[in-house]
């Protein structure tokens, strides 16, 4: 049988003879206690959560054991600096708390644990290390997907000194991001760590500390010798540093080392830190079954703790007797209180648990002084420019939020200098300067990972993805970490922001597929995430501003421009139908149709209710003049909110209609109609509802096409084949 960790430290200490010879001493005596307390705290920890989860108390035990030696980044730190932690982090989470008056680790792991709602950081919704007073960010059961996030929050923080605004860390703060050795090969990983170093090679201020907890195997996936230096050293401009958990006091003086180097020349570093880990990658996880009995024990002897704990002997510190007896009182300590974690209260409801996700907090929205908009645009503001197409809307919606918000960032591939592939974007940067309006390398993840940091900072991200197509490179930046932060904090910290994403299909003459993708599940399904498209000049500019309210609030919104519809004047030939005048700043309150919830209806017709969105919009106005000529008539209602759906106003305007007809650009498998058609079924309608939509294809280039998504003539025939079913 294995002996277990547990075992082995109290065995080694209790053989463990005190010197004889004076000891030579060690350079500080005090904080390499503090940090042999630190680590033991976690190690109990780890031992009680396993405990707690045979009483059916806890339910996660991805454990700390072995990783420890983590305790010396945070006191190279201050508790002021920001920390995005690896699961394994225990010992981190511990030593920082001990910088910080009144903390409670303890109770603070036992209830994230045991999902109750006494959890300070979730209020019960799943184990994180997290801690508004610590400083500690939450983040998921994290494979690397953290790092774009700490990338962005150093970007925005070496930006912040220039900004006209007041971060919420101090501007001489170094972010702190660890993650495993099996991580370290993720591509977001990478991604983050090139980002890194292309910035810190042209001299960009990025203050941020990577620590690679490297125990050399991922779950039972072992990493190649020498790899994970290889791979980490070779990264250019960025500071790197090697360590091992078995040397304590020189594990200290580097990272202390790295995290002045990194305050004070504000520029990103590595620390490599050797660890090991026990009882294996998680309770369920039986390691005996790809190592031998060999390896298990062998790595017993590069334990931290009793590294630490042999530190301390051999400098006269602590005798054996008195390690052991630490090690003890930490043990009764947290199984006191482990014990006394019984008839814990958890999340009671689908209310409670969705409330961080779905608050309101009525941010009151900033308008720009007469000066700020003249900077914008000159002496003649867009109100006075006459009808504006829906990309001309949009840039002068931007530059309204940009003078109204000094801490607003757009940002993405080719936004500043160029203006944008279609020129939404263009003289924002010559208007607001590079501080406000930059170009980022091309890299969805990366740029989507600003944005995670630089709200988190307190800016107001506006990231662009040039493609919906290419959104989905970098999606999880979305699901994973942008819309589950106010999840885990229980709302304390939040990431806001409006990710603008030019998409949908019906450009001609250019594209295929990853110019011209036309599906949305992949947004529509993120809980919390809000997704505005708008349709015309004349809704674009509400949809927008009501978006960026939003993301003032925290939340995380995606507003979709129809690519096709940048630059259109006419709904017929001539007509000048979908331009629009620009609203004046003083009306804007009057805006009534553009909150979430509301749709907008167009027509009078009787007939038949035509359900859809963006291009959908004009193709059924049009589809509507030809059925009108057959003598049907009807209404278009456009959603302007895809996620939420407007389901109340949906129901409220579809009552009024015998007939229902969803015009979906989408496709007919995961688009946008299947939601909406179960809404109305599920709100009780009791007329007849179809849909008509996009083939399950990816799109093709030039006039195939066609063939595959949604026309006028399909939605004149879907419209007269329900009128004639039900007459």
């Amino acid at each position: 049988m294995v002996e277990s960790v547990d075992e082995h430290f109290s065995r080694v200490l209790r053989e463990r003879s005190d010197p004889e010879r004076p000891p030579s001493g060690i350079a500080d005596p005090t904080a390499l206690l503090t940090y042999f307390d630190a680590q033991l705290e976690s190690r109990h920890l780890d031992f009680a959560l396993r405990w707690l989860q045979t009483q059916g108390h806890a339910y996660y035990t991805i454990g700390s054991a072995g990783h420890e030696s983590n305790a010396a980044v945070a006191m190279a730190l201050r508790p002021t600096d920001p920390a995005l932690l690896h699961y394994r982090s225990g010992g981190f989470f511990s030593a920082r708390a001990r910088q910080v008056d009144g903390a409670t680790p303890i109770e603070d792991v036992l209830n994230s644990a045991t999902a109750s709602v006494l959890d300070p950081i979730s209020g019960g919704r799943h184990k994180v290390f997290g801690s508004v007073s610590l400083n500690v960010i939450p983040q998921t059961s994290t494979i690397g997907s953290h790092l774009p996030r700490a990338f962005g929050l150093a970007f925005a923080l070496g930006r912040a000194a220039d900004a006209d605004m007041t971060p919420n860390w101090p501007l001489d703060s170094v972010v702190v991001c660890s993650f495993g050795d099996a991580s370290a090969n993720h591509s977001t990983t990478v991604g983050a760590l090139n980002a890194s170093a292309y910035c810190a090679h042209q001299g960009v201020p990025l203050p941020v500390l990577y620590v690679c907890e490297d125990n050399g195997i991922g779950i039972s996936t072992k990493s190649p010798a020498g790899w994970v230096e290889r791979s980490l050293q070779s990264l250019p401009a960025i500071e790197y540093a090697a360590a091992d958990g078995t040397k304590p006091s020189e594990l200290l003086a580097t990272a202390q080392h790295l995290a002045e180097l990194v305050r004070t020349e504000r520029r990103p570093a590595v620390l490599h830190l050797k660890t090991v880990r026990f009882m294996g990658h998680a309770g369920s996880d039986a390691e005996i079954a790809y190592r031998t009995t060999r390896e298990i024990e062998d790595e017993y002897a590069l334990d931290p703790l009793l590294a630490t704990a042999d530190e301390l002997i051999s400098a006269g510190v602590l005798s054996a007797a008195d390690a052991l007896a630490r090690y003890e009182d930490v043990r009764e300590t947290v199984m006191e209180r482990a014990k006394g974690i019984s008839g814990v209260r958890r999340l009671g409801s689908s209310r409670a648990i969705t409330a961080p996700i779905t608050a309101r907090a009525g941010v009151v929205a900033p308008t720009a002084s007469i000066e700020r908009r003249a900077m914008a645009f000159g002496a003649k503001p867009p109100e006075l420019e006459g009808d504006l197409t829906l990309a001309q809307t949009i840039n002068a919606t931007l530059k309204d939020a940009l003078a109204a918000r000094p801490e607003a960032l757009v940002f993405g591939e080719d936004v500043a200098k160029k203006g944008g592939v279609y020129g939404v974007t263009r003289g924002l940067r010559k208007s607001f300067g590079a501080t406000q309006v930059f170009d980022t390398l091309l890299d969805e993840q990366t740029i989507l990972g600003t944005a995670l940091g630089a709200a988190l900072a307190g800016f107001v991200p506006i990231p662009e993805i040039q493609y919906l197509a290419y959104l989905h490179n970098a999606e999880d930046q979305l699901r994973g970490e942008a819309a589950t932060l106010r999840f885990f904090s229980n709302g304390q910290y939040a990431n806001g922001m409006v990710v603008r994403v030019a998409g949908l299909a019906y450009q001609k003459g250019f594209g295929g597929h990853f110019h011209n993708d036309n599906s949305l599940a992949v947004l529509r399904d993120i809980p919390g995430v809000v997704l505005a498209v708008p349709s015309h000049p004349g809704n674009a500019a509400g949809l927008f501003r009501e978006c960026l309210d939003l993301a003032a609030e925290g939340r995380v919104c995606v507003y979709l421009e129809p690519i096709a519809l940048y630059h259109r004047r006419d709904l017929h030939d001539g007509d000048g139908a979908w331009l629009a005048p620009y609203a004046p700043p003083e009306e804007w309150a009057q805006d009534t149709t553009s909150a979430p919830g509301q749709v907008l209806t167009i027509g009078d017709g009787t007939d038949v209710l035509l359900v859809t969105f963006g291009n959908g919009v004009p193709m059924s106005l049009r589809a509507s003049t030809s059925l009108a000529d057959e003598g049907i008539s009807s209404t278009v209602l456009d959603l302007q909110w895809l996620s939420p759906l407007p389901r109340e106003e949906l129901l409220r305007v579809a009552s009024g209609f015998d007939r229902v007809m969803v015009v979906d650009e989408t496709r007919e498998s995961g688009g946008v109609s299947e939601s909406v058609i179960t809404a109305l079924i599920d709100g009780g309608y009791d007329g007849t509802a179809r849909r008509v939509t996009s083939v399950d294809s990816f799109i093709p280039l030039g006039p195939a096409a066609d063939h595959v998504l949604l026309s006028e003539t399909d939605i004149v025939g879907a419209v007269r084949a329900l009128v004639l079913e039900t007459p």
